[in-house]
């Protein structure tokens, strides 16, 4: 059975604008589509909700109307928030523009999830996961509460930490602190290298365990279409391949890999196929138009049901 998923970080409301390409400097394009959305941490807790986890969410909304709207969607997704709404700002947003290929380009503006005002106010039980990302801890009002916090779980708890794209924005002091704490570490290929320096997929994997993670169970380095790196405290170690899709959208495939992955582990599976099951949810995750792409647990079997290789009781086949 899964158990609970404790989101400590940042939901915003995403401006999605679909354009053929990026405009030059100067110059402006028209939009062949628009659409209002909940963003950051939203889509990774929707992909463990719809995978099976309860998920609650301990960051901070704001009360305007980005604040509202992001109440209406965490509902609408069966997500309880366990902190009131902030009285001084309302919710930040994100411009997000997604050209042709597929690749997506950020604009955002911080509000109400900036600042993390009553950490004192969750608390967590003896079977819940915690997960945490970069974003949450690159703001000024909020990364000294939100280290403090994660330092102080108790020891049984799994800590999940995603370092984000703005990871060159967290206080090094900050993040080496996160880091120690974190049972589980999930990062892209950019992110891995930052922290432990460059090489080979192998060798950054393991740096990150011996060297800065070095209570985590498992550190997942994310290659987008090719899958993913899985090294195991114990030095096992896999490429993990991904899917074959045609994607129309990558926004949120990061997110969605998270959340499918410790939804997965939560209910037992073993991290290469818990891997490889994270994989095929953001293959989907791609295929799909919109905001909160994941897809669900029937979803993703289905996808893997006429493939070759067992995930989770079912079948699966990787295409790279």
């Amino acid at each position: 059975m899964s158990r609970r998923l404790v989101h400590i970080g940042s939901a915003v409301v995403d401006y999605v604008y679909r354009i053929d390409a990026l405009p030059a400097p100067g110059t402006e394009k028209t939009a062949s589509s628009f659409a209002q959305v909940a963003g950051g941490g939203f889509n990774m807790m929707v992909a463990a909700s719809r995978t099976g986890m309860k998920v609650v969410f301990g960051g901070q909304l704001g009360s305007g109307p980005n604040g509202d709207f992001l109440r209406a969607a965490f509902a609408a997704e069966g997500i309880a928030t366990l902190t009131h709404p902030s009285p001084l700002m309302d919710s930040g947003n994100c411009v997000a523009m997604i050209s042709g290929d597929a690749e997506r380009t950020f604009v955002s503006w911080p509000g109400a999830e900036s600042v993390l005002s009553q950490m004192a106010a969750i608390r967590v039980a003896p079977d819940d996961w915690v997960f945490a990302s970069g974003y949450t801890l690159s703001y000024v009002g909020s990364r000294d509460a939100l280290a403090d916090w994660i330092e102080a779980l108790p020891a049984e708890i799994p800590f999940v930490f995603d370092p984000t794209p703005v990871i060159s924005e967290i206080p090094r002091a900050i993040l080496d602190r996160v880091l120690a704490r974190t049972n589980w570490l999930s990062c892209n290929t950019t992110e891995a290298g930052e922290i432990a320096g460059p090489g080979a997929v192998g060798a950054i994997a393991a740096r990150l365990l011996s060297n800065h993670c070095p209570t985590a169970e498992a550190v997942i380095i994310r290659a987008g279409a090719e899958g993913c790196f899985v090294r195991l405290a114990d030095g096992t170690a896999q490429a993990v391949p991904g899917f074959k899709v045609a994607a129309v959208n990558t926004n949120g495939a990061g997110d969605t890999h998270i959340g499918a992955f410790v939804s997965a582990l939560s209910r037992g599976v073993p991290p290469f196929e818990a891997a490889s099951y994270a994989n095929a949810a953001a293959a989907l995750s791609v295929t799909r138009h919109g905001g909160s792409s994941a897809p669900t647990d029937e979803e993703i079997q289905t996808f893997l049901s006429h493939d070759d290789r067992s995930v989770h009781g079912r079948k699966q086949k990787a295409h790279l």
